[in-house]
């Protein structure tokens, strides 16, 4: 049985810098409220299995912010590039086909035509977070939804900061004992914050971190898996009105839901989870 980890949406600053840069330089875009890009993305050490992975994958990414509707999510070609561990079987080589993450968020405000804000408070959503694995069989396949409420909070400052709390149902999830249930909770928070304009482009910090409890994960299958997990991203974005290069650090705390340290064998022999620690991308986009 092998797990992938992929990088679930480091890259949403990019999308949203082209788009305020697009306001400044009027470059042309196929559309100018759906901004998307094609990626080149460089993995390392990325922890969201009980195994390190590294790979080279192909992505398509769009951001849209327009009336009632917000909408962040990309889609993975895993493996595109034939370069990785051997944890990392994706579109060629009878492993995942597809990895898509998407985060639609649906204005109460708006849709209601009340306005709810208060306090820092300023905008209201029902937010969503759905992430599916097209695996090829059950042990590769993943299908969750997160499902709850969002909000913009006004920091008084060009910082963005946004925070959703969620209900998860979880469907398929690569053969583990928590499948066709609900199971648990996640708090998200993430934020932007220009800092200067560099070499032409304008260089950017953004961070997102899921904050996963209340999974009855390990009490279902023991102590290889936990209740809880952390995936903190912290990214340095240098974008171009069309071109836009990232580099990520992400922090994972029992990633995926395994508990750190434990040993396990997938019939290739036993091995150390090391599901706590640091992974890393390299991103270079074209956005279109």
């Amino acid at each position: 049985m092998k797990y992938k980890a992929l990088i679930a949406g480091a890259l949403l600053a990019s999308s949203w810098t082209g788009a305020t840069q697009a306001a400044d330089s009027n470059p042309q875009y196929l559309s100018d409220w759906w901004h998307q890009s094609v990626n080149v993305v460089g993995s390392y050490h990325t922890r969201f299995g009980p195994q390190f992975n590294n790979d080279v994958y192909l992505e398509y990414e769009a951001f849209a912010k327009k009336d009632w509707f917000d909408f962040y999510g990309y889609a993975d070609l895993t493996n595109f590039f034939g370069v990785g561990n051997s944890n990392a079987n994706g579109i060629f080589d009878h492993g995942s086909p597809l990895f898509m993450e998407i985060e639609p968020r649906f204005s109460i405000d708006k849709l209601t035509g009340t306005s709810l804000a208060f306090g820092p408070f300023k905008e209201w959503y029902f937010a969503n977070n759905y992430i599916y694995d097209m695996g090829r069989n059950a042990s590769q396949r993943q299908n969750t939804w997160y499902m709850g409420l969002g909000t913009d909070i006004d920091t008084h400052s060009d910082v963005g900061l946004s925070l959703n709390v969620y209900a998860k149902y979880q469907w398929q999830n690569y053969g583990a004992a928590n499948e066709n249930s609900w199971d648990g909770y996640r708090f998200k928070v993430k934020y932007f914050v220009p800092i200067t304009d560099l070499w032409g482009g304008k260089l950017s910090y953004i961070g997102f971190t899921n904050f996963d409890w209340g999974s009855d994960l390990r009490d279902e299958t023991g102590p290889s898996r936990t209740s809880n997990s952390i995936a903190s991203s912290h990214i340095l974005s240098l974008n171009y009105d069309h071109w836009h290069v990232s580099t990520v650090a992400r922090y994972f705390h029992n990633g995926g839901q395994w508990a750190d340290g434990q040993e396990l064998n997938f019939g290739n022999g036993p091995f150390e989870v090391k599901s706590t620690g640091w992974g890393y991308y390299l991103v270079v986009g074209y956005n279109f």
